[in-house]
Formats: structure tokens, C-alpha cells, sequence
């Protein structure tokens, strides 16, 4: 009577040897597996898939924002900064092409305004092309990082079933990849708070990536490929002028449009905004000697380094007659804005600008400073923030007011 009790146990211990074996398989081979991966995405001309992609706040899993993406990618060995051209259809339902890279421009198709701007990087200022690589050469290049650099990282596979997730580590570093790493040296951070981890996810039924996630300081953000096809279109038939709209005006991006007012000496432009909880304030209910009006964007790694100075200096002025607003431009879900605020226990007004209002401030870049007398006059305008030197310009401008 126990024989087959004692059957079913053996076959039971066996499989979970056969199962042990093969978890531990993978992470005794790391390099050697990885670098199957590696071969495989090395081997692909083209590609074309949609794709999720969504960006939450630090320590926060709720989406702020979700995109939808159809995209064509192809390898492009002569473009040395991704190594790859694409194009980016980003609406569900929308087969109208919203912007493309040929490996010498980058191209945005404002539909709506019926205009093209070409960004040649004539006006980039940044040591690198600000290119968000598409899917497959994204994951590539990571991979690629992990078996070749002599950087300090950590690297785990974990066996799921179906699939391998391997993560990368870099402690104090912030490293992007945009075709190749990008070391980006955040003046905001310490290099405690400087960190860059992936995770990515790899199919075992064909060895390719079909999902990664990006942890850095100031956003988390994750794609989910889809439906992929692999070299049924060729770069040859990549022709850049089909995708120009021949009624549409052509601008260079990055030219200023049109001259920015000095806005310091006027009158601060007035507004009525909501935060999250649907409460309506206006400029004019500030009451205090002297206001802080800044505009912010959730997922800004600059704005995100600010938090610790500004809810010091909420705390320090408590007494004398200071204000601080933050205005939120870059998402509009309020369930994300409420979570940010709370998750990082903000004390001051938080509210959502609103397209007029960013504009009439002139605020194209996050974060701007705007400090306002009790006149409601712009005294100054503070554009970015590095840790230290804008703590001190801030404060040294509101001492000049009280």
C-alpha cells in the first residue's frame, strides 16, 4: 500500500532536482546566457511592434503617465550615436507617424498645428544626442553594458518558468542608454542618491527581451513589447521625405519662436488652478509678504531633488510671512499627484497648471522659480536647481523681501 506513495514521492523529488538544476543553470552561466541574448538581439535588422510604455513617481508604482507606441526600428550601423533609425507612431488607433530618426535628425510631426520640427542637434548643448533608443537596441545596449564594462555593478538572473528577468545595479551612478551609456552627472544628487538599476525580462522560447523597467532617482518608467516582427521591413525603404506632409510648415527645432519677455519687474500673470482634491486657488488668495511660485513636473529629477530644500524652507519661514506654491505641468492624473504629494509629505500648495497659465510664465523648463513680492512683482526668476547654490539664491532673495 505505501509503494505508491513512496512511487510518487521519488518522481515528486526528481522533478524538483530536474527543476533546481535548471534554475541554478541559468545563474552559474550568467555570462554565457546573457551573451546568447546578446547574440540573438545582434542578429535582428528590424523590428516592428507595439508597446505600452508608462513612467511612475520615485518609490511610487501608480502611473502618472501611459503611452501607446507602434514603432519601426532598424539597425543602422552607421549612425554612431544609437546605432539605430526608427519611427515612433505614439497614439493607439493612429497610424499617422509622430516622429522618426534617421540617424542624422530627429523629426516631430505636430499634426494638429501642421508644422515639422527637425532637431539636427545644431542647438544641443548636452555631450550626447538626446535620443530615446527604441526597444530592441535599448535592451541590447544594456546587456552589452553588463558583460563589458569595467564599471562596478551587480547582475541577477532569476529564473521565472517561461522567462528570465535580469536586473543590473550601478550604485552611484546615474547611467543612461540612449544606443550606448550615457554617465550623467546630476549636480542635484549626492553621490549616495546617484543610482541606476534595469530590469529586463527575456522570453526563454526565443531568448529576446519583451519587457524592461528603469529605476533612477527622480522616475521609474517600463515598456511591455508586443507582437513583434522581425525583418520584414529593410532600411533601405526607410525614406525620410514620405513621412513630410507637403501642406506642413518646417521649423528647426530648438530656435526660439519667438523672443521671451523679461518677465522680472512685472506683475506676476494671474490664475485660478485646482490641486488634486478638485479645490480651486487663485493667485490673488495668497496673502503672504513674500510668494514662491514654482513651476515643477513630476518625474523631473531636478524638480524631485528640490523637495528636501523647499519643505525646509516652509519650516524655516513659517514665521514670516512666506508662501510656496508648486504648479504641476508635465501630468494631469491627480490619483499620481495625490500619491507624490503624500509619499513625500508635502506641506505646501501643490496644484495643475494649466496650458495658459505655463505659458503666460514662460515656463518651458522645469524647475523655474518665480519670487514674487508682496505687490505680487516678480523679483526674480531662477531657472533649474542644483543642491547648495540654488538653496542659497532662493534664500538670500527672500531675505531681501521680508
Amino acid at each position: 500500500m505505501k509503494k505508491p506513495y513512496f512511487a510518487a514521492t521519488a518522481i515528486l523529488a526528481s522533478l524538483l532536482s530536474v527543476t533546481l538544476i535548471s534554475r541554478c543553470k541559468v545563474e552559474v552561466n550568467k555570462n554565457d546566457y546573457l551573451q546568447k541574448v546578446l547574440n540573438k538581439l545582434e542578429q535582428i535588422k528590424s523590428a516592428s511592434y507595439s508597446s505600452t510604455c508608462i513612467a511612475s513617481a520615485p518609490g511610487d508604482t501608480l502611473e502618472f503617465r501611459t503611452l501607446y507606441r507602434q514603432t519601426e526600428e532598424y539597425n543602422n550601423p552607421s549612425d554612431t550615436s544609437a546605432g539605430s533609425s526608427f519611427t515612433v507612431t505614439q497614439q493607439k488607433g493612429n497610424s499617422k507617424v509622430s516622429w522618426f530618426y534617421d540617424g542624422t535628425a530627429f523629426t516631430y510631426l505636430l499634426w494638429d498645428e501642421k508644422k515639422i520640427e527637425i532637431d539636427s542637434f545644431s542647438t544641443n548643448k548636452l555631450p550626447v544626442r538626446p535620443i530615446a533608443a527604441p526597444f530592441f537596441n535599448f535592451t541590447k545596449s544594456i546587456i552589452k553594458y553588463a558583460l563589458e564594462t569595467k564599471d562596478s555593478i551587480s547582475v541577477e538572473l532569476k529564473d521565472l518558468g517561461d522567462s528570465v528577468k535580469f536586473s543590473l545595479i550601478i550604485p552611484r551612478k546615474v547611467v543612461e542608454f540612449q544606443g550606448k551609456p550615457v554617465v550623467w552627472d546630476d549636480p542635484s544628487l549626492t553621490a549616495k542618491e546617484k543610482f541606476s538599476k534595469y530590469d529586463i525580462w527575456i522570453n526563454k522560447s526565443d531568448n529576446l527581451p519583451y519587457r524592461y523597467k528603469r529605476h533612477m532617482p527622480h522616475q521609474t518608467t517600463w515598456e511591455v513589447c508586443k507582437n513583434a516582427e522581425f525583418d520584414k521591413i529593410k532600411i533601405e525603404d526607410f525614406k525620410v521625405l514620405k513621412y513630410f506632409p507637403p501642406d506642413f510648415d518646417i521649423l528647426v527645432r530648438g530656435k526660439q519662436k519667438t523672443a521671451l519677455i523679461d518677465l522680472t519687474g512685472k506683475v506676476a500673470p494671474d490664475w485660478i488652478l485646482k490641486d488634486y482634491d478638485n479645490h480651486t486657488f487663485a493667485l490673488k488668495d495668497f496673502k503672504s509678504k513674500v510668494l514662491i511660485i514654482q513651476f515643477t513636473g513630476i518625474g523631473c529629477g531636478p524638480c524631485h531633488a528640490s523637495i528636501p530644500f523647499l519643505k525646509q524652507l516652509v519650516t524655516d519661514y513659517k514665521d514670516k510671512d512666506f508662501e510656496l506654491v508648486s504648479i504641476e505641468t508635465w501630468s494631469d492624473n491627480l490619483t499620481a499627484i495625490k500619491r507624490y504629494c503624500i509619499n513625500n509629505d508635502l506641506k505646501y500648495k501643490f496644484l495643475l497648471s494649466t496650458t495658459g497659465v505655463t505659458k503666460s510664465y514662460q515656463a518651458q523648463l522645469v524647475p523655474t522659480f518665480y519670487i514674487l513680492d508682496n505687490h505680487r512683482v516678480i523679483k526674480k526668476v531662477i531657472k533649474g536647481y542644483g543642491k547648495g547654490t540654488t538653496d542659497k539664491e532662493i534664500k538670500d532673495a527672500i531675505n531681501e523681501l521680508i
